[in-house]
């Protein structure tokens, strides 16, 4: 990947891994935008940003995104998504339609065409698999770490941290599965695998960043 020309980067990450904040401080060293299933969802209901009405923007100007992104104030230090807490019973990920599903999967297409930028979530390993100038990771971390994070996170107990992990953990695989017929977990899908395990989120930022060179 070329970081002097447009480029994506795409994170897959476990709930408990710190991924998702690797992602936010790698943005941050490369002064690029960070995007997330939270903010991606989150202007698709705003703005009602169905597959059609992407389309119709997409006609009116070849700088539509940028000029929509100036609109609703989004880009790299401006917004932050909330951090995901799973609530028992709630299911947010199965609850997606095949429209919904289109949907934010033009807009993170959208995203990648028009920035460089990162996106966490979302399926981005898939969609954007053939966008060029591309880096897809993984970032995963042992089960005790994991709980550990999201008790603390959360404010939950052992027990109700690692009820939570298992479930969203099958939640996310049967999302992955049923939209894009693979597994989160095959490597296959990814340029760099790696453990939080003995490493702070700036630390994997900063191993990245020098991956890239």
């Amino acid at each position: 990947m070329n970081k002097n020309e447009k480029f994506v980067i795409t994170i897959n990450r476990e709930l408990g891994s710190g991924g998702r904040t690797v992602g936010e401080k790698l943005a941050e060293k490369l002064g690029v935008s960070f995007y997330d299933k939270a903010l991606i969802k989150a202007l698709e209901e705003k703005y009602h940003l169905t597959v059609e009405e992407i389309e119709r923007l997409k006609g009116q100007k070849n700088n539509w995104w940028s000029d929509f992104k100036r609109i609703v104030a989004i880009g790299s230090g401006l917004t932050k998504a909330p951090y995901y807490q799973t609530t028992m019973g709630e299911e947010p990920e199965l609850l997606t339609t095949e429209e919904m599903y289109k949907a934010e999967k033009e807009i993170v297409k959208a995203i990648a065409e028009e920035e460089s930028c990162v996106v966490a979530g979302r399926t981005a390993f898939h969609i954007l698999k053939d966008q060029p100038n591309r880096l897809s990771i993984l970032i995963q971390a042992p089960m005790e770490n994991r709980i550990q994070r999201v008790m603390t996170k959360q404010g939950l107990s052992r027990e109700e941290a690692e009820k939570a992990i298992k479930k969203v953990d099958k939640m996310r695989e049967n999302y992955v599965n049923k939209y894009t017929g693979t597994s989160r977990y095959d490597t296959r899908n990814y340029d760099l695998v790696i453990t939080m395990d003995g490493k702070t989120e700036d630390e994997v930022a900063d191993l990245i960043v020098k991956y890239i060179g």
